[in-house]
């Protein structure tokens, strides 16, 4: 009987994201990004802005991250460009194009899509950067190295915007190109958007040394 009851706390404490999606194994081979990236299962992953702090993201599930960036899929730094309808700052809305996207990630791959959205995240987080110095009057690039936080950031961000670009004016839906995008940043596919940009800012780095 005792073991019994054991047995079914251990059942009760094993949560899955939206309890679909199990997080038990899956880890960070970038070892800098391992303190930044929370994969601790939730099966709501609503934080309703409690973490709002200093270095409260890295308390946030990966997998919200995802969801809250799908709001301003538009952006593009000082600049707006024009946004899908489907991408409001409505959570539900959101959660479902990101659910949408990993049955067809899943479907595609045969694997756990948080892992492959893990290790997206991974490929397509630029390590340098190019920053604009001043010095006597005048105003040189200079490469920097990016912090961890502002890596996965990135990555995140340029993964929406990728498949926002995919979307706008297409056949395909939100969730179609944020699975295709995933999956292609996850192989390190020349034509995934995130990989591309991350390439980018590594040469300007390299070229501005």
């Amino acid at each position: 009987m005792q073991g019994l009851i054991l047995k079914m706390v251990e059942q009760t404490q094993t949560f899955k994201i939206f309890d679909l999606y199990d997080t038990e194994g899956i880890t960070v081979e970038d070892p800098g990004l391992k303190n930044v990236i929370n994969l601790k299962p939730k099966l709501i992953l609503k934080s309703n802005g409690r973490n709002f702090q200093k270095f409260g993201q890295t308390k946030v599930n990966i997998v919200e991250r995802l969801i809250n960036h799908l709001g301003v899929a538009g952006h593009r730094g000082k600049k707006h460009k024009i946004i899908l309808g489907l991408g409001t700052g409505k959570y539900s809305r959101n959660a479902r194009i990101v659910l949408n996207a990993f049955e067809q990630v899943a479907k595609k791959t045969g694997k756990n899509p948080v892992s492959v959205f893990l290790k997206a995240v991974e490929k397509s987080a630029p390590r340098d950067e190019v920053t604009v110095i001043e010095y006597g009057g005048a105003r040189y690039p200079q490469a920097v190295d990016v912090s961890p936080l502002r890596r996965v950031n990135l990555a995140i961000k340029h993964i929406v915007q990728g498949a926002s670009d995919k979307a706008f004016g297409k056949k395909k839906d939100i969730a179609q190109a944020l699975a295709e995008e995933i999956i292609l940043a996850s192989e390190e596919n020349g034509d995934s958007f995130a990989f591309k940009k991350k390439n980018e800012s590594e040469k300007q780095a390299d070229s501005a040394r």
